[in-house]
């Protein structure tokens, strides 16, 4: 048994770091790429701990150990199944307005990321005639010009209308959009939120945080890439309710 669980996390690791060295090559502009690269060396530490018999030597750490694994994972799964439940959430019909929330933009234009946002706003106003769209977005440090200009760009050249456009383009961050998004929309005015399906539950919940009464609207996403975004989700969810 212990033989059969050795080769698994060997299996698992080698998985984890070919998984990492594929985020990296996306060129996604974060960091986060790292955190497959730790995970890959977890499982190495769990078999050089049955290697030496540590788990055997030391009975106390073993029950933390189990203890501490157990509970993470207890979390993991509370934060995940609360992500899952926000990413096929059907749109409300005929809303005031959509705020299509940033993401990274590149020389040739949207990123995927973007780009699935776009399209998903792009079908949400063409079946909705009267709704009309924020694209929020500023300038990060790695991009020419403001992600909010190049929406905006994207939305006219696959047939919407400038004139139901409104640009937003001061800010960096999913809080941000929202708060400044919501300076534009009037009182009273019903709002979706258009991003994609595993960031829509957080979305919805800074919104809900600084009273911006939305719906949301997801987009698809990658499924290569997704158990990356879903991880990344997990830690964010833990740092909106640790710092806000």
């Amino acid at each position: 048994m212990k033989k059969v669980f050795f080769i698994i996390n060997i299996i698992l690791s080698i998985m984890s770091f070919l998984y990492g060295i594929s985020i990296l090559n996306v060129n996604s502009g974060t960091l986060f790429y790292l955190i497959w690269f730790l995970i890959s060396a977890f499982f190495i530490i769990i078999d050089l701990l049955i290697y030496f018999k540590v788990f055997e030597k030391y009975r106390v750490f073993k029950k933390i150990f189990i203890w501490v694994c157990s509970i993470g994972i207890c979390i993991f799964l509370v934060i995940l199944s609360l992500i899952i439940s926000k990413m096929n959430v059907k749109p409300v019909k005929n809303l005031d307005y959509i705020i299509v929330l940033g993401a990274q933009v590149k020389e040739s234009g949207p990123s995927v990321v973007l780009r699935y946002r776009l399209d998903r706003a792009v079908s949400y106003l063409t079946e909705n005639d009267n709704t009309l769209v924020i694209v929020s977005g500023g300038q990060g440090a790695n991009e020419k010009t403001t992600e909010a200009s190049v929406m905006k760009e994207y939305l006219v050249n696959n047939g919407i209308n400038e004139n139901r456009i409104i640009i937003e383009d001061k800010s960096n961050t999913t809080k941000e959009n929202l708060i400044n998004s919501k300076k534009i929309t009037r009182d009273n005015k019903s709002i979706g939120i258009v991003t994609n399906n595993f960031h829509m539950y957080r979305a919805l919940l800074i919104g809900k945080k600084y009273k911006v009464n939305a719906v949301g609207i997801p987009s698809k996403s990658n499924s290569y890439y997704l158990p990356n975004n879903l991880l990344r989700e997990v830690f964010a969810y833990i740092k909106f309710i640790i710092l806000g």
